[in-house]
């Protein structure tokens, strides 16, 4: 595409404001930052958009939220979907309740009710309000825990879950055909309010959220039985879980809850952190300082739209250390299976999911309590289609799913990660632990005595710019046409490629199907069982290598995983 030409077309627009138009005219001799805005619109995938706000084709404005909306209105339409109306919603961003807000008016526009909420909401009860309100979509407006300057766009379902491939391409096509300023419909607010075309929900959704979490419980005497002595801080991390998380907690039977006062101010700019995402330590800060003032062993942090949930635990040392996602997905598996257990619920069929990139270490609690496991491709809709799967067969019981990058869900109410059911049940398992004189800490060393030390990290290799897309094809490309045969001295046994579907035996030549839809991920098992998995990020330019380790102690680990990112920074 002519970006020069594009640039121009943009900036004598009347449909842009004097604000707008200065901001383009202000980047008239930044030939880089030109080709960057207008060389191409932001790609929608699955996973929707994300990206940077400001005035452009490749970014997050009113424009580009509204011509993504035209192009969902369109697959709705041609599905015969209209009556059954769209859910709409949004986090603490900056401008994500105007993106809502003109999503909302797109869809009145084009005959399709919208259901916006009256404010902020985590992405999980945006997931919920779907299927509760049997609508055929949903749109939230979110750039989860990307840094302040993002924002984005999810596209969800029927079943609640994000939208299948199929449906994402078909909106791409649609948004194709839409000239962006032109045959884009926008209704008038007050107007669609006023006929019903938008209509306004909020507390009585909240409620019924609130109730289907509730009932997620594993076992409620855990907490009532340590009620008076448990301390817990809590921190939004100036989001959506604000409201919902001290709610749900206190609901359970939480007495003492303390949350971090500068981060429960609603704030798009996240001023107390670098990056509002809780797999970082330093967003911890100021909730340890509570923790230690009051004496609480534990800190509990969920992201801007409250379907991410970190938390950081006392050590013995009386240090705080973070669990990280692997760790924590693994300690729910086990203290939900043991609850059951103990108190003699367990359900009938039951079956636990997690992504290929998470921990085998869940693999391992399974098969000791005779749980089936699932193990699906990275992006939570795969965990949803497993349950959706399931309930049209009429059988199995959903206990747990998880993605290492600190995603949870029990329960069938919603098709993404729930921060929100997670806080609730870290406080049930601190609980339990607490009532033993245990912290998460000793936990996890009493997990790693029972089933071998296990170590997951991640390498993430950058790719930004207007070529970045080129360099991480070429990058997979690469490791796909040329696969490595050792990784620190450990030779491949098993190369996978979920492009062709294939598993290849290194030794035999045997080739065994994944059993899995194609995607653009690469796996490499070692001869010793360690894996590696790489694949491109779905949301941000860059390329994630994942670590799979198992060891008889942290030390072996901890070489192993040196030697394997050695060998791919060679390989780089």
């Amino acid at each position: 595409m002519n970006y020069i030409k594009n640039y121009d077309l943009w900036k004598n627009s009347d449909k842009l404001t004097a604000a707008e138009k200065t901001e383009l005219e202000n980047i008239a001799s930044d030939e880089k930052e030109i080709r960057s805005r207008f060389s191409s619109y932001l790609s929608f995938g699955t996973a929707g958009l994300r990206g940077t706000m400001k005035v452009g084709m490749n970014a997050m404005n009113v424009h580009t939220v509204a011509h993504a909306t035209q192009g969902l209105a369109a697959l709705i339409i041609k599905e015969g979907r209209s009556a059954d109306g769209v859910a709409v919603a949004c986090d603490s961003r900056n401008n994500s309740e105007l993106f809502a807000r003109i999503s909302a008016q797109v869809l009145a526009a084009n005959g399709i009710r919208a259901y916006l909420f009256d404010g902020i909401r985590p992405t999980p009860e945006l997931s919920f309000a779907i299927r509760e309100l049997k609508c055929v979509a949903g749109i939230n407006i979110t750039a989860s825990h990307n840094p302040k300057e993002y924002n984005g766009y999810k596209a969800y379902w029927e079943d609640g879950a994000q939208l299948p491939p199929e449906h994402a391409d078909t909106v791409s096509k649609e948004i194709a055909k839409v000239d962006i300023f032109n045959d884009v419909k926008i209704a008038d607010y007050d107007k669609a309010v006023a006929d019903g075309s938008i209509v306004i929900i909020g507390e009585e959704i909240d409620k019924k959220y609130l109730h289907q979490v509730e009932k997620q419980l594993v076992n409620p005497d855990a907490i009532k039985k340590v009620a008076d002595e448990l301390k817990i801080v809590y921190t939004p991390l100036h989001g959506t879980g604000y409201k919902m998380v001290p709610e749900i907690l206190k609901r359970v039977g939480i007495k003492h809850l303390y949350t971090v006062p500068e981060q429960m101010i609603l704030d798009g700019n996240f001023p107390t952190v670098k990056k509002p995402n809780p797999e970082f330590s330093d967003v911890f800060t100021l909730g340890i300082e509570i923790a230690e003032k009051i004496g609480s062993d534990l800190v509990i942090a969920t992201d801007p739209d409250a379907d991410r949930v970190g938390v950081v635990t006392r050590t013995t040392d009386g240090n705080f250390m973070t669990i990280t996602g692997n760790q924590m997905g693994a300690l729910l598996i086990d203290y939900i299976l043991s609850a059951y257990e103990e108190t003699n619920t367990m359900p009938p069929e039951p079956y636990v999911v997690k992504s290929i990139v998470s921990t085998e270490l869940a693999s391992k609690i399974c098969r000791e309590h005779g749980v089936k496991m699932h193990n699906v491709l990275t992006g939570f809709k795969f965990i949803g289609e497993v349950i959706k799967n399931y309930e049209k067969e009429g059988r199995g019981s959903f206990l747990f799913g998880f993605e290492e990058s600190y995603g949870y869900l029990k329960g069938t109410y919603a098709r993404d990660k729930d921060a929100v059911v997670a806080s609730m049940l870290i406080a049930e398992m601190t609980a339990y632990y607490k009532a033993k004189d245990m912290t998460l800490f000793d936990a996890l060393g009493e997990l790693y005595a029972r089933y071998g030390f296990s170590s997951e990290q991640n390498l993430e290799v950058n790719m930004e710019g207007v070529d970045g897309p080129e360099k991480m094809e070429s990058l997979m490309t690469s490791l796909r046409s040329d696969p490595p045969s050792e990784f620190g001295g450990e030779k491949v046994s098993v190369f996978g490629d979920y492009m062709t579907e294939s598993f290849t035996d290194m030794i035999s030549g045997a080739v065994t199907p994944t059993g899995l839809p194609k995607s653009n991920v690469l796996y490499y098992e070692l001869a010793g069982g360690d894996v590696i998995i790489v694949r491109p990020s779905g949301t941000e330019p860059k390329v994630k290598f994942y670590f799979l380790v198992a060891g008889k102690d942290k030390s072996e680990t901890d070489i192993k995983l040196e030697a394997y990112k050695a060998s791919v920074e060679k390989l780089l």
